[in-house]
């Protein structure tokens, strides 16, 4: 194995491609669970305030968060080409 030095003056060896890879799918399962579970609070938020006569400032707020929350990580695992059905 072949030590390579970084530019912090640290060593890293050759093995660390195998664990980028296990770290990148660890990390893209954990963004579709994260993405499934604020596509359910957005849903079940917009879902409540349609069927509020006179939705509060704050059910708004909480619902313009969650949506944009949503959208953001909907593009971020469209940069890191994940798909999943579910």
């Amino acid at each position: 194995m072949q030590l390579t030095t970084r530019l912090d003056g640290t060593k890293a060896g050759g093995m660390m491609l195998g664990n980028k890879k296990m770290r990148r799918k660890e990390i893209d399962e954990n963004l579709l669970e994260e993405l499934f579970r604020l596509k359910n609070e957005w849903m079940n938020l917009k879902s409540i305030l349609e069927r509020s006569i006179e939705p509060s400032e704050i059910g708004l707020y909480d619902l313009s968060v969650s949506e944009a929350k949503y959208f953001f990580l909907l593009r971020e695992a469209r940069k890191r080409k994940i798909s999943a059905l579910r």
